[in-house]
């Protein structure tokens, strides 16, 4: 019987969530549910497309978003990026939500370094120790 298959050999993840503790982490929705765009717009992204090309991103691998919501209501108070070519993470906060951007960067950070891309966050997070 032949062991699941690693993440570089299957190619076009979904959106995982992620549970970063006080905060939790999904993928940006603009649905009949949920509509991220507003609480977007406080980022600074005036996009209406920003969701579609953030789940065209995860479809292609080439750079995955997270939502940073409150647990309770599921408001948006920022974004994490990670591009897993290079491990880069990136994060944007509405006013005053820094702290759930820093946290859950920390979060992406330990997911991509177990899923997405190893050898690059050990090679970015040693370089920033040192």
């Amino acid at each position: 019987m032949q062991g699941a298959k690693r993440p570089e050999e299957e190619p076009n993840l979904e959106p995982v969530e992620i549970n970063a503790g006080q905060w939790y982490l999904r993928g940006l929705r603009a649905d009949g549910r949920i509509d991220d765009r507003p609480a977007l717009v406080d980022l600074g992204i005036n996009d209406p497309d920003h969701v579609a090309q953030s789940n065209a991103q995860w479809s292609s691998d080439t750079r995955y978003s997270w939502a940073v919501c409150e647990v309770t209501t599921g408001e948006l108070l920022a974004e994490v990026t990670l591009d897993p070519a290079t491990g880069e993470i990136a994060t944007r906060a509405r006013s005053g939500h820094s702290g759930a951007a820093s946290a859950a960067a920390e979060s992406v950070r330990r997911f991509a370094t177990i899923v997405v891309a190893p050898e690059h966050i050990r090679d970015n997070t040693m370089s920033r120790r040192r």
